[in-house]
């Protein structure tokens, strides 16, 4: 598809509205899908070394 100037590129026809909207919607799910991803992570890693740390103060007190 060709277009003749930068503003038909944007408009696409007349659907640009529709069409723009569906990529910023997308990327918006994108982006909070990778911020929860790395949330949940964090939470993960630092409920592990919770866990890690008292299993290691049991062991000490069970000697």
């Amino acid at each position: 598809m060709e277009w003749a100037s930068w503003s038909d590129f944007w408009s696409m026809g007349g659907r640009g509205f529709f069409v723009w909207s569906a990529y910023g919607v997308t990327a918006i799910c994108v982006l909070t899908e990778i911020v929860w991803l790395r949330r949940s992570a964090d939470q993960s890693r630092r409920r592990l070394l919770r866990m890690q740390q008292w299993d290691s103060s049991q062991e000490e007190s069970e000697q």
